[in-house]
């Protein structure tokens, strides 16, 4: 009896050393998978570790492992197609005034330098936004060229009597009126582009391009149909900015009250 006494403490406590191992193991494996999983949703930039250890090293998104993140160089392909708009601007009126002004040949060659320019206008935003190149130079310059060639191209047609001063005067006013406009309100808040607006500069472009170019008949009754629509456009649009601005105004003049 005493030896079969003994036999079952010696295993009674072998079974209670297997059990207690497998519950350190169990304990193990839950850690490990817990730094792991911390370890994944860590911040790019962590905070130094207490005690003096060496620090992270910021990893850029999709990155090597140590590669640090750097902001993106004024040379890219979206600053790169701003300053093409850019230049182009004197180019396009040199070709608008070659010969006179009236040559159809020229005025061509002037459509396709306006045509380019304007196609940039189109991507360089897109591409800046979608790979990650959007820079300080970009969102000055980028409204810049905008402006320039498409006031280049209205002054021009109305120096040369082929668009009516008024149509220019009411286009430019608007557009850098609603660009004075943001930097009004811009500590309240960013008064987001509009489908209207998308559409205005579109309609715009087109009806300034075919403007540009040295038509009669049919195309040019709707060349000057498709110029009203734009203006219908310009005027309702920025009368929406300023409804817009005005609210924004007034919203953050009564966050700012009440938070004093």
């Amino acid at each position: 009896m005493t030896d079969a006494a003994e036999a079952g403490g010696r295993g009674a406590r072998l079974e209670e050393s297997a059990a207690g191992a497998a519950a350190a193991d169990a304990a193990a494996e839950a850690v490990a998978e817990a730094e792991a999983v911390a370890g994944q949703h860590a911040p790019a930039h962590a905070p130094p570790r207490p005690g003096g250890g060496a620090e992270p090293v910021a990893v850029s998104p999709g990155g090597p492992v140590g590669q640090a993140a750097a902001p993106p160089g004024i040379w890219n392909i979206a600053n790169m197609l701003t300053m093409l708009r850019l230049l182009l601007v004197p180019v396009f009126v040199a070709l608008l005034f070659a010969a006179g002004g009236h040559d159809p040949k020229w005025r061509s060659v002037a459509w396709a330098s306006f045509a380019i320019a304007m196609i940039t206008d189109l991507f360089d935003g897109e591409l800046a936004r979608r790979m990650g190149l959007v820079t300080d130079f970009g969102k000055i310059a980028d409204p810049i060229a905008d402006k320039a060639i498409m006031g280049a191209a209205l002054i021009g047609l109305s120096a040369l009597g082929d668009l009516p001063w008024w149509v220019t005067v009411v286009i430019l006013v608007r557009e850098l009126g609603i660009t004075l406009m943001r930097f009004w309100v811009i500590r309240h808040g960013v008064i987001p582009a509009s489908r209207g607006g998308k559409l205005k500069t579109l309609t715009q472009g087109i009806a300034v391009g075919m403007y540009v170019l040295e038509l009669t008949g049919w195309l040019a009754t709707a060349r000057a149909v498709l110029m009203g629509v734009a203006v219908l456009l310009t005027v309702g649009t920025g009368a929406d900015y300023v409804r817009q601005a005005v609210q924004l105004r007034r919203a953050g003049l009564a966050r700012a009250r009440a938070g004093a």
